[in-house]
């Protein structure tokens, strides 16, 4: 697993999502050492601008394909 878009958990305990999910999409990166089971103030600021959060899917799936670099590839396409 590369990235992946996730709404926000309201809460993480033990690893797992409590208190349902926020109106808000986040950007998870493993390969930039970022973890699901870790609440976002378990993580680094430069963590933190990449998770997000992002307020709409639209603003989640554009930070995704800028992080992955795939609007730049879709830009020359």
């Amino acid at each position: 697993m590369t990235a992946s878009l996730r709404r926000q958990p309201a809460r993480i305990v033990e690893g797992g999502k409590e208190g349902g999910c926020r109106d808000a999409f986040e950007v998870i990166c493993c390969d930039c050492g970022d973890h699901p089971y870790l609440e976002y103030s378990e993580i680094s600021l430069s963590l933190q601008r990449i998770r997000g959060p992002y307020t709409t899917m639209a603003a989640a799936l554009a930070a995704y394909d800028r992080h992955l670099g795939l609007a730049t590839a879709r830009r020359r396409s």
